[in-house]
């Protein structure tokens, strides 16, 4: 196993810790700034190394439980494939790797210009409405702050309108990928799509009609939607790749289909049990006012 990977599951260890710690103590902002940290690791790999060696490392993390019990290379599970001089992932030791991964790979290491640049848009504009709706959180928009709220919401709002546009314009080629799921892990992608900006949308709607409290509440929302397509879509895919390697692209399809969804509802639960659900919710937007 390569080192670099092995230092990646060290921080996820860590990372967990943070959770935990956040859940006895609910005190998030460890686990908080380590998942955006985590996440800038894995998004500025794409401009640092390039997208062929970006995904070969993202690969190797799944390859360790993907590959368990396997023994016979040649008679793989149907989520399990192989790709040429194993390429596709820089954990040497396994022959086989999960089948989105190698599609993955293929995809965008010997794919078309365009559409590695519809991938370069879709992580950096995301990346930056990410971390701008975290700013935006930590610095409410009030007094001295009214202006720069409005400019970083513009920013982030715009970011998250061409992020969500290129992620959409990739998931409009899905239907012939039968690793992902074809038709139905494109139109699983529209409906992320639809998840995150909806959301996004909705702060914008709410802060505009003057609605402070129900812009508060799509903030969580919208929030969750960011962590659940991002996060918790890569969490429940390192789950369920092990226990779903008979059945062809299921993991990676229930991960398209209900971590964004998956991700509001954690945030609905999460603000409706806060000690003042109306005041504790964030009063800022990554949308502009």
């Amino acid at each position: 196993m390569p080192v670099e990977t092995v230092v990646f599951y060290g921080a996820l260890v860590a990372w967990a810790g943070l959770l935990l710690h956040g859940l006895r103590n609910s005190r998030w902002q460890g686990f908080t700034a380590m998942g955006i940290g985590l996440m800038l690791v894995l998004n500025i790999g794409y401009f640092v190394r390039g997208q062929g060696d970006a995904i070969a490392f993202f690969v190797s993390i799944y390859d360790l439980l993907d590959n368990l019990g396997v023994s016979n290379q040649s008679e793989l599970p149907v989520a399990l494939a192989t790709c040429p001089d194993n390429a596709c992932s820089i954990a040497d030791n396994y022959d086989s790797h999960p089948a989105w991964g190698v599609a993955f790979h293929e995809r965008f290491a010997n794919g078309p210009a365009g559409r590695r640049s519809l991938l370069f848009a879709h992580i950096a504009f995301n990346s930056v409405a990410f971390v701008l709706a975290h700013v935006q959180l930590a610095r409410p928009g009030t007094g001295g702050n009214a202006r720069r709220h409005r400019l970083l919401g513009r920013i982030g709002f715009g970011s998250v309108t061409l992020g969500t546009l290129a992620a959409v314009l990739l998931a409009s080629e899905h239907g012939a990928v039968e690793e992902y799921g074809g038709t139905l892990s494109m139109l699983g992608f529209y409906s992320m799509a639809f998840v995150v900006y909806g959301c996004a949308v909705k702060t914008v709607t709410t802060a505009r009609s003057g609605d402070i409290a129900g812009h508060r509440v799509w903030m969580w929302r919208f929030m969750g939607s960011m962590w659940g397509a991002f996060w918790l879509f890569r969490v429940m895919l390192f789950v369920l790749g092990p226990l779903m390697r008979n059945i062809e692209a299921g993991a990676i399809l229930v991960c398209i289909w209900f971590s964004a969804p998956l991700g509001v509802v954690i945030a609905e639960w999460w603000r409706t049990r806060r000690t003042n659900p109306t005041t504790a919710v964030p009063t800022v937007s990554p949308t502009p006012v």
